[in-house]
Formats: structure tokens, sequence, C-alpha cells
């Protein structure tokens, strides 16, 4: 609490606001939801039952953006961020409501990436030493590659987001190791804006997790939601481990975002294998195979958070105890091709399952 700029209580009234106000927004909305259409009916993929409003990203970006304004965490550079996350909300919630094509979404995408490296000046300019030879600076390379470390990270909370409570809950964690990182390395206005970023985003999963006494959940965040927790993420990320004072390690935030940049490692790479189209659909996602072998929504959903809170809790543990930059990246790279390799395993198993054997002639 030391290196918060406000007192305790002031604090804790910010993040009951944001999550006040992040509650109350995606329930009193649900009725205008329904009148234009921000609402995700049931069918195919989709076994929810009833109509489900889309309305958890508006109310997120609603108790973020109340809370952080209204305690004068964000001011010069850093109104980027709330202006990033708005066009990625309005954008998503277009997208929720009429299918917006994926170039346009990209194109939103991409512009809110170019106002966090452009307009707030955040980007990675280094990325520890990786490989045991020094430190890796980017240099010319440091904006593009941030860019593309934003839309990676939005797209992976994207493919998270496909059950009740899955991307709410491992935002949600993610972003309590985020604002513990920024705690621990004295950066009291940065921890406190991610906390009130995880008010906002526990009062969405309020409505969303399936707990007892709720079949599912009430309240959907659409592509609105995942797109802005995708890329505050990814800005709280590059922000805590770039610049004066930064002591946290790039492979750090690599093992703090684990969960969700696994899971999209290991659908991308079936989906190359299978060649498919990169934006269809499948069930080769880690809550589709923990689902197909019995776990319950809620169960699956939980599991997804412990493992988030394992790996965070892995990535600041190493980083504390001293542990060198290429030890966490090879030791990541190692679980990755596990899950690499059993998708594989996996993938020929179904394609020669679904080859039909010929018949033996006599």
């Amino acid at each position: 609490m030391d290196a918060v700029p406000f007192g305790a209580n002031r604090l804790l009234f910010f993040l009951l606001l944001a999550f006040v106000v992040s509650a109350a927004t995606a329930r009193a909305l649900a009725r205008p939801a329904a009148r234009i259409g921000l609402v995700d009916q049931p069918g195919g993929r989709k076994q929810h039952e009833g109509v489900i409003p889309v309305t958890g990203g508006i109310a997120m970006y609603a108790g973020f953006a109340a809370a952080a304004l209204g305690s004068e965490l964000v001011f010069g550079p850093t109104l980027a961020l709330v202006a990033a996350l708005g066009l990625l909300i309005v954008g998503g919630a277009a997208d929720d409501m009429h299918d917006i094509t994926p170039r346009a979404k990209f194109f939103l995408q991409l512009i809110a990436a170019l106002l966090m490296t452009s307009w707030a000046g955040v980007f990675v300019a280094h990325l520890g030493d990786l490989l045991g030879l020094g430190q890796m600076n980017l240099y010319l390379w440091a904006f593009p590659f941030s860019v593309v470390c934003a839309l990676g990270v939005i797209n992976a909370m994207n493919m998270v987001d496909g059950l009740d409570g899955a991307a709410g809950g491992v935002a949600l964690v993610c972003a309590l190791w985020l604002a513990a990182a920024a705690s621990l390395q004295g950066l009291g206005a940065t921890a406190a804006l991610v906390l009130v970023f995880a008010g906002a985003v526990g009062g969405f999963f309020a409505w969303n997790m399936r707990f007892p006494g709720r079949a599912q959940a009430a309240v959907f965040m659409g592509d609105a939601g995942s797109m802005m927790l995708g890329l505050a993420l990814c800005w709280f990320s590059i922000d805590l481990t770039q610049g004066e004072g930064r002591t946290l390690p790039p492979i750090a935030c690599v093992w703090i975002l684990a969960v969700p940049l696994l899971d999209m490692g290991r659908v991308m790479f079936v989906r190359i294998f299978r060649r498919m189209d990169m934006f269809d659909a499948d069930r080769e996602h880690l809550h589709h195979y923990l689902t197909d072998r019995g776990f319950s929504v809620a169960a699956t959903s939980l599991l997804l958070m412990c493992a988030a809170a394992v790996s965070g809790g892995l990535g600041i543990g190493a980083w504390l105890l001293g542990v060198p930059d290429w030890v966490m990246f090879y030791a990541f790279v190692a679980i990755a091709v596990v899950l690499v390799g059993a998708a594989y395993r996996h993938a020929v198993r179904t394609k020669s399952e679904a080859t039909p054997t010929p018949p033996r002639s006599g």
C-alpha cells in the first residue's frame, strides 16, 4: 500500500466504484440491448438457453473509465488507454450486432494498437536476456513488434471467451498478478490503475460466472469485451516491463498471460495443420478439451483461472528469486512444445478416424 499514490480508503472506494458501475451497467443495459439487437441467440455452437444480452464489454469499460478518470489516475498520454479501449468497445459492439468483416475488425485493432505505441509511447524496446546471450534490444523493430503483441493478446483473449466465466475469470487473475508486479516495483499509480481495471472486470464476472443456483451466465462480454481485455492486459504488461524504474522482465508477463497465449498457439497450430481458415471456429481450445472430458462449464472456468494463477505465480516468483530470463523462456517454450505435440497427436488421430476405410475386395 505504500506505493499507491493515495490512501487505502480512496483506493477501496474507486475499486468499489468500478465494480458497482460495471455490474449495474451490465444489467441496466439488458433491455436496451434487446431492442437494438445486442444479444446472443442460442443455436449452432451456442448452447445457452434464451436470449442473453451482450453488454459485458460496455459495462467493464464504463466501470473502468468512471473510476480511472474520477481518481485522476488517467492523464496525459495515459488517456490513450481510455481512447483505445473505447474504440474497441464501439467496434466490438458493432460486430456483436452486425458481424463486421474480419478485415474491418483487424483494422480497428490495429488503430487501437497504434494509439498505444504512437500516442502513449507504450512499446517493447527490449526483450531481456531471452537466449542467455545478453539483452535483446529491438531498436527499429520496437513499434511493429509491439503492435503484433497487442494484436496477438487481443485475439488470444477472444479465443478464451468460449465458456461462461472463462475469459473474465482469466483476465481477472492476470490483472491481479500485474497489479502485484506493479506494487512490487514501487509503481503505485500503475498498481492502482490495474486494480481499478480488475474491479471493473469483477463487476462483469459476477454476472457471467456460473455460481450455485445460476444455470448459465446472465450477461456475455462479446467481442467488445474480449478485445478490450486483450488490449488492456497487453498495455499493462508492456508498461510494467519497459522504461525507467521497471525491473520486471518481459518473459514474466508472458508467464502471467500464459493461459490465453498457449491456448492461441495450440489452436493456430491445429488450424494450420488442417489447412483451415485462421478465423474459422472449431473445438480445439483448452476449454473444449476439458469439457469434452467431462468437466462442467463452471469447473472448466475455475480450472483455467487456477492455471492462470499458477502460471502467473511462477512468473512473478521466478523474477523475485532471480531466475535468469533465458531459463524462464526455455521453460515456457518446453510447455508450449508439449501442448502443441499433444494437439498434433489429437489432430492426427481425429483425421484418421474421420477418413473412411476403403472396402476390401472379395
